[in-house]
């Protein structure tokens, strides 16, 4: 399997974004504590964000204002500190999407559009 282009990073982070909100829509932070299938399926889809992003260039994030560091260390914590995840910050995490998704959309329309 070839590996995905930058461009197709991109959509894959847009769409990672989007199951996310489709994941938790509705849902209040006690609903989410409650649905281990629900928590599992976010947990994912921010691990495939944050894989994205670290393969997007550098040069081409600086020139949009946005803390990148946070989704790719958020992945890694995710992956590494498994153990030690606390389901709220998760929660926390998929309500505060906007800027990224904004971000991002600018990236594919700048970029490789």
């Amino acid at each position: 399997m070839d590996k995905p282009t930058p461009a197709e990073r991109v959509e894959y982070i847009l769409e990672a974004i989007k199951l996310i909100k489709e994941f938790v829509a509705g849902m209040n932070e006690t609903a989410f504590l409650n649905d281990i299938k629900i928590q599992s399926a976010v947990q994912y889809q921010f691990l495939i964000i944050g894989e994205a992003i670290r393969y997007i260039d550098d040069i081409i994030l600086a020139k949009y204002a946005y803390p990148w560091h946070i989704p790719r260390s958020f992945r890694n914590f995710i992956i590494h500190v498994y153990h030690g995840v606390k389901m709220e910050r998760i929660y926390f995490a998929t309500q505060d999407l906007d800027e990224l998704e904004k971000q991002i959309n600018l990236i594919l329309k700048n970029e490789f559009k």
